[in-house]
Order: C-alpha cells, then sequence, then structure tokens
C-alpha cells in the first residue's frame, strides 16, 4: 500500500487531519482540471468542493486499482460533466470573464499568451487531453482511465491536439 493509499484509507475512518492532508494535496489539480472543462472559475470551485465531499464520503470505496490520483481526478470529471449537464438542462453558464481568465492558476504553467489562447481554442475533448497528461503528468494509461476511454484514443486525441496547437502557434 502506497503513502498515497495509506492517507486515503484514514480519511475513510473519518480522520479530519488525513482528509485535511489530502485536501492540500489534490484541491489545486481538482481546481485545474474542473477549470480546463469547463472555463468557469465560480463552477470549477463549486466542483472543487462537490469532488472533495465525494472523496470524504466514498474514501472506503476505493478499490485500488488506480492511483489515488487517478481516483480523484476521475470523480472531478464525472462532478464537472454533470454541471455541464445541469447546465445545459436550464441554468446557463456564467459568461467567460476575461479578468476571471488572468486569475485561472494555470496562467502560471503557460504564461505566453499565444499559448494560452491555443489552449482555450481546443476542443474540449482534446484541452482535457492534454490537461491530464502535461499538466497533471499522467500517463496514457492513467488518462484513459480518469476519461473511460480506451489509451488509442487519448494518443489520437493528443495528436490531433498537438497538430492544431503547432498549427495555431505558427499562423
Amino acid at each position: 500500500m502506497t503513502g498515497e493509499e495509506k492517507l486515503l484509507s484514514m480519511v475513510a475512518t473519518q480522520d479530519r487531519s488525513a482528509f485535511h492532508v489530502l485536501y492540500e494535496r489534490y484541491a489545486n489539480a481538482v481546481y485545474r482540471y474542473a477549470l480546463s472543462i469547463l472555463r468557469s472559475p465560480h463552477l470549477a470551485e463549486d466542483v472543487l468542493q462537490e469532488t472533495m465531499m465525494a472523496v470524504w464520503k466514498g474514501a472506503g470505496g476505493f478499490k485500488g486499482r488506480s492511483k489515488v490520483q487517478t481516483w480523484i481526478l476521475g470523480i472531478a470529471r464525472n462532478q464537472a460533466h454533470a454541471t455541464l449537464r445541469r447546465e445545459a438542462k436550464g441554468q446557463r453558464l456564467p459568461a467567460s470573464d476575461p479578468a476571471a481568465e488572468t486569475v485561472d492558476p494555470t496562467a502560471s504553467l503557460h504564461t505566453d499568451l499565444r499559448v494560452q489562447e491555443a489552449l482555450h481554442a481546443l476542443p474540449s475533448h482534446h484541452r482535457e487531453v492534454m490537461h491530464l497528461v502535461f499538466f497533471e503528468h499522467l500517463t496514457v494509461k492513467e488518462a484513459a482511465s480518469v476519461l473511460e476511454i480506451p489509451e488509442g484514443t487519448v494518443k489520437s486525441r493528443m495528436h490531433h491536439a498537438r497538430l492544431t496547437l503547432a498549427k495555431e502557434l505558427t499562423s
């Protein structure tokens, strides 16, 4: 059992200090990932809170078939897509606020504005794969697990995303 798995098993026993440590380790990654899907800081914050509550309540259900990070990002993905479905059923997504974009915590990862704009221009399924592999440092296999798609699809999306980014950045 890895240190992360031990920490999660402590969370499963409702150990608040273990949860605090887990929250500190994964909150930024969950927020950034949710933001890459939702493109709304407010909704990403909501998804962060929903995800961490799901981790608190469901820690005992972790089977150990993946890394803890992969499991948590999978929960975040499900929460983010549930939020998108709710928004599509009647509530509008808040308009993208240019000022909010400058507060984006991923901005420090790619400070070049052209790169940032090119990433935002990618289709959501390409942007999501790029985020998991490049910014969260997941393997292709782990990203496939989070996204619930075959590894070949992850590779294909990465390939097309790279081509699109190269085209955007050279024009």
